[in-house]
């Protein structure tokens, strides 16, 4: 089983979004993250988007561009990476225009290593997030290919600067958090992120797991979220987050979210399931100056 030719290069969008507060209000209520900033729609400027909002208004190209491929291979994807650039927050009143193209393949032990790159602008045409998204497609082959700038970042962390999977010494800080078993179905709903793998058991069944899974972008949510309360609190002006995906959540669960200092502005972060093995590792974010919205209105 082969990716098909031409995948990478391929474009879908752009896709246009108005933002309301509802949506980024019930976002942020699924990670049970009430902070005035996301839900204070009296607050000046209005409410603003979790750090990981983009996934929202991401998600359907996502899924567009997998119906380039069969069945078979679809259903064999699983997210691997996520690596977002946060020029700022989103706001009630946006409308945003999402643009999502494979920039690269690369064939790996598990399989293809698929990367989406998926660039969304104002309606001014002001660049609000820029997210490259890996999947691996699990026993299916590919041919390396990349387009021009579809290459690695080059101010990716060290392995110094990343969490990994045994970092040295104890973390600076940890915070539990419960993953009830219905937080996929509601993630689901307030995302408008529709995946059945996470809430209809016999799907996860016939695609193979032993059931329903936590989606991996709430659980980069849920670690983001005491990391930024240690940072400076939700209006915390975040450049960037990273992390890769290395183990499934059930439902219900328990896991640990672990963080430490990576250098000046930048902020180390890993994710341990229930049974102490990583879920979520190489978590990174980077902190910028200035103000979560980028500009006064936030």
């Amino acid at each position: 089983m082969r990716l098909p030719d031409g995948l990478v290069g391929a474009t879908v969008g752009p896709l246009v979004h108005d933002i309301d507060a509802r949506w980024l209000m019930a976002y942020a209520a699924a990670l049970g993250d009430a902070d005035a900033e996301y839900m204070d729609t009296t607050r000046p400027g209005g409410v603003i988007g979790h750090p990981l909002f983009p996934v929202c208004y991401e998600w359907p190209l996502a899924v567009e561009l997998r119906s380039a491929l069969t069945e078979a291979i679809a259903v064999r994807s699983v997210h691997a990476t996520h690596d977002l650039r946060l020029h700022r927050r989103a706001r009630a009143g946006d409308r945003l225009r999402t643009t999502a193209t494979v920039i690269s393949s690369e064939p790996r032990a598990p399989g293809a290593y698929v990367v989406t790159r998926l660039e969304t602008v104002d309606a001014e045409g002001r660049p609000v997030s820029t997210t490259d998204y890996g999947s691996i497609y699990r026993g299916v082959a590919c041919e390396r290919a990349s387009m021009a700038g579809g290459a690695a970042h080059a101010d990716s962390p060290s392995d110094a600067e990343r969490s990994g999977d045994a970092p040295p010494g104890a973390p600076a800080w940890s915070a539990t958090v419960s993953v009830g078993a219905g937080l996929a179905h509601t993630y689901t709903e307030c995302a408008r992120i529709w995946n059945p793998i996470h809430t209809d058991k016999a799907v996860a069944r016939a695609a193979g797991l032993p059931d329903n899974i936590h989606h991996g972008t709430a659980t980069l949510a849920l670690a983001v979220t005491p990391a930024v309360a240690r940072a400076a609190g939700p209006a915390t002006r975040i450049a960037r987050i990273a992390c890769r995906f290395a183990g499934m959540v059930p439902l219900p669960s328990t896991i640990a979210v672990e963080g430490r200092g990576a250098g000046p502005g930048r902020l180390a972060f890993r994710v341990l399931g229930a049974d102490g093995r990583p879920v979520l590792r190489d978590g990174w974010m980077v902190i910028a100056g200035g103000a979560a919205g980028g500009d006064a209105r936030a």
